[in-house]
């Protein structure tokens, strides 16, 4: 039986290439490709992304056209969200919370998407779709619990499915790990897709008659 693939979009937002946030990105990079689907892994801190500048009365364009009127990376970036299928987001604890740069995209995310009305057909561009969220305290350690509790309300409010929240530390990073690439090898196993049977094949397949010669 064939299993339908999903796009997956990994965010992470450290500017240390080699330390924890860096370890957990390629742990579920892993795990999203053990789970037979594609996966795009995206930094944040690659991208031009500044925080939300609240403009005119508090919202600008924001919450008329659903669309950041402060030009920089976040047009293209929220493009690629909106085509991806499934999310993991990753990020280093700083003073309990997400990065600046993770906390300048969801900021400006969330003015965008949460004001969407459901009522006239809108819908958030994360609804419905799975997310793992992960917080990685390479320092003290301390922190994931909070941190990974404002990611969490983030992705509620633009109507994500959580599928997992992943506190990670020095001293629990090597089991961790294991837990990150299972979690997303299990969030992308996506259930199979029947084949067709013969006579449903044969049902499907175009006819084609012949002509009569005159």
């Amino acid at each position: 039986m064939n299993r339908r693939s999903m796009k997956i979009l990994i965010l992470t937002s450290s500017p240390n290439d080699n330390g924890l946030t860096s370890a957990c990105a390629e742990a579920a990079r892993q795990g999203v490709i053990d789970g037979r689907s594609p996966a795009r892994l995206v930094d944040l801190n690659d991208l031009s992304i500044s925080r939300c500048a609240v403009h005119n009365d508090g919202w600008g364009t924001c919450k008329s056209k659903h669309h950041c009127q402060l030009q920089d990376d976040f047009q293209s970036l929220q493009e690629t969200i909106e085509q991806a299928e499934g999310y993991v987001f990753i990020t280093p604890v700083y003073f309990g919370e997400p990065s600046e740069p993770m906390k300048a995209m969801i900021d400006r995310l969330r003015r965008c998407e949460a004001t969407k009305d459901e009522g006239a057909g809108e819908k958030s561009i994360l609804a419905d779709k799975p997310m793992v969220l992960i917080a990685a305290a390479g320092g003290t350690g301390h922190g994931t619990l909070s941190c990974l509790e404002m990611m969490e309300r983030f992705a509620l409010r633009l109507k994500a499915k959580v599928f997992d929240t992943i506190p990670v530390t020095k001293n629990t990073r090597d089991y961790q790990l294991e837990t990150i690439h299972d979690a997303l090898a299990a969030m992308t196993a996506a259930p199979p897709i029947p084949e067709l049977s013969p006579a449903k094949r044969k049902e499907r397949r175009p006819t084609h008659r012949r002509r009569r010669r005159s």
